[in-house]
């Protein structure tokens, strides 16, 4: 009986320590899976969170851009555009000098106010565009050239087929003294955005200009039309 007792009081115990060691093993498992949640929840949560000057700043802009949005090359300076038409790489071109005939006159309305009209006929084959102002100096007798300055208008579109024609005007005070200083003798046309000069005699009949050259004004082309 004593043996049975012991036998049996031992394995009370063993099954007691099983009992206990399971539970234990079962809680640390628990606390190892809790850890191991709670720090992956961590990293997460701190994923998303990047440091001052981080890089991660600039794609994150450039993945909120919006499509077509990007600048392109010529877009903005390497354009002019007349009449809603490019004049570079488009249909209309800025008329060149070796294709124009430049003519000029007397247009004087009376003996008081000297003008003088400056017509260019497009004799090239396509249509240009001849709007703005020409650049004007006047060649004087004693060799030298004088500058001519823009007259306070605004610059019409003037578009011209082969064949048209564009005018544009000096205007000044006649000298009825028979005294100026001025003696002209070639008028200098660089047509608009163009850099080649066409030399004109001077009107033979045009009045004589009073005052100085820097009282002759140039005004913008237009059409004859």
């Amino acid at each position: 009986m004593k043996y049975t007792r012991s036998t049996a009081l031992a394995a009370i115990g063993v099954a007691a320590t099983l009992t206990l060691t399971a539970c234990g093993s079962d809680d640390s498992a628990k606390d190892s899976s809790s850890k191991g949640s709670s720090s992956g929840a961590s990293s997460s949560a701190n994923s998303g969170l990047k440091p001052e000057g981080d890089s991660g700043s600039g794609s994150s802009q450039a993945g909120n851009a919006k499509p077509g949005s990007e600048s392109r090359p010529g877009d903005a300076n390497g354009t002019t555009k007349t009449d809603g038409k490019a004049t570079t790489g488009g249909k209309v071109t800025f008329c060149k000098t070796k294709d124009l005939a430049i003519d000029a006159r007397n247009a004087a309305p009376d003996k008081n106010s000297g003008r003088i009209d400056i017509t260019m006929v497009n004799r090239g084959s396509t249509t240009c565009s001849a709007t703005g102002f020409a650049g004007v100096d006047i060649k004087d007798a004693d060799h030298t050239s004088n500058p001519i300055e823009r007259g306070h208008a605004q610059p019409r579109v003037t578009t011209l087929k082969p064949g048209d024609a564009a005018v544009f005007n000096l205007a000044y005070d006649i000298d009825t003294t028979g005294h100026s200083l001025a003696h002209p003798t070639n008028i200098l046309v660089t047509p608009p955005n163009e850099t080649h000069t066409a030399s004109l005699k001077c009107p033979a009949r045009a009045g004589q200009i009073k005052g100085a050259y820097t009282d002759v004004e140039v005004y913008p082309t237009h059409t004859t039309k």
